[in-house]
């Protein structure tokens, strides 16, 4: 059985530089894992990229040949991967056992995770081929300045989960880069009660009903909540693997894969 994780979230929200990260962390701690770019436009990485779409086709290309605009092409690029999910990705998976890790570091464009079915068709794919699956959705801490976005971002965290049906583990990234945390952490345990009275006063009272029926589908079905990831703690950085590796059993079937290093000289 293999084990995958599919990052996700808004474009910004620090999805390559968490698979940055997570790649150097379990470097440093011996473990292996692969990273594999989803993204048709992505140009520059610092993680060795163990499988790329780009062999297979590039948003450059599909924009000169054409005529599309970058989203457009995007949408076009995942829809050929969609295409070719039993020639080309059946053949790059060939290449890794049963127990590898992979990592799949997703385009930012957010209907391909909201009503697109391109990666759910992905997700399924991966199950067939004996992986599970845990998407990892990530959401910038920086974006979290009021009661709204919060609403906002856990209405676009659950659109995923209803579209990928996948187990979730929801982040907000780049908790290194706030300078009050205490705007913060109201959000990582909300008391309803609060949030709905803030967003009452910041709605014009026809919304009303909405508002309690937003904060009752959030608090009583515990449907979003989010972990705070901080690139600079490594114990941030393990937390957060440790709540993916529980969500997808990783280590429970399998043995952990040690990376082998070589000798020093002496």
């Amino acid at each position: 059985m293999g084990y995958a994780q599919l990052v996700i979230g808004p474009a910004g929200s620090g999805k390559s530089t968490y698979c940055s990260a997570l790649h150097q962390h379990c470097e440093t701690v011996g473990r292996s894992i692969h990273i594999v770019n989803l993204d048709p436009a992505a140009e520059n990485f610092d993680y060795p990229v163990a499988m790329d779409i780009r062999e297979l086709i590039s948003l450059e290309d599909v924009m000169e040949e054409l005529g599309l605009g970058p989203n457009g092409g995007l949408i076009y690029c995942m829809e050929h991967l969609e295409e070719n999910l039993d020639d080309w990705l059946t053949e790059e998976l060939d290449n890794y056992l049963d127990d590898d890790y992979l990592v799949f570091d997703c385009p930012g464009q957010i209907e391909l995770f909201s009503h697109v079915p391109v990666l759910k068709n992905f997700v399924e794919h991966l199950r067939r081929k004996n992986f599970n699956v845990c998407a990892v959705y990530l959401l910038d801490s920086q974006f979290m300045t009021d009661v709204t976005k919060f609403i906002s971002g856990c209405m676009a965290s659950l659109s995923a989960m209803v579209q990928l049906e996948l187990p979730h583990v929801n982040i907000l990234s780049k908790m290194d880069l706030v300078t009050d945390k205490r705007d913060i952490e109201k959000y990582l345990d909300p008391e309803p009660r609060t949030l709905l009275a803030e967003l009452n006063q910041r709605m014009a009272p026809q919304f009303g009903k909405l508002n309690k029926s937003l904060i009752e589908l959030v608090d009583q079905y515990s449907m979003v909540s989010f972990l705070p990831l901080n690139l600079k703690k490594e114990s941030s950085i393990q937390y957060i693997l440790s709540q993916i590796d529980n969500c997808i059993q990783y280590g429970e079937d399998a043995d952990v894969k040690i990376k082998d290093f070589d000798p020093e000289d002496d």
